[in-house]
């Protein structure tokens, strides 16, 4: 079991890597490239699916070295388990509708701050 603080950084490591794809494939997509344009299409899709991983194995470690699990999951936990269920989705719309890359720069990074704001605030 690691600590606390490992689990955390990554877990950051996670959403970083998510972002750091989401937004290159954004900027991509908005400057008119296509996935056939996109000689590193792969990369972004490696470092996604793995800050998609990271997410949550991390994030649930996390919790599992905390006293949050007790007497089951918390409805904030499953909050974020909805948005990052989105967030997961998000890497498909760039490609089938480009037009789409300039609202996904913005919602991206929202979705990702009302996650962080449920998990600091744990309103449910």
């Amino acid at each position: 079991m690691l600590s606390p603080i490992a689990y955390k950084v990554i877990h950051l490591l996670g959403v970083l890597m998510v972002f750091l794809s989401l937004g290159g494939l954004c900027l991509h997509a908005m400057n008119g490239g296509t996935k056939e344009s996109n000689t590193r299409h792969r990369l972004v899709a490696i470092t996604y699916g793995v800050g998609l991983l990271l997410i949550p194995a991390a994030g649930f470690g996390w919790l599992g070295s905390s006293e949050t699990m007790q007497g089951g999951m918390p409805g904030w936990v499953w909050a974020k388990i909805g948005i990052w269920l989105v967030i997961g989705g998000l890497l498909v719309l760039p490609y089938r509708k480009p037009h789409l890359g300039r609202t996904l720069w913005f919602v991206g990074p929202l979705l990702g701050a009302l996650a962080a704001l449920i998990a600091i605030t744990k309103p449910f």
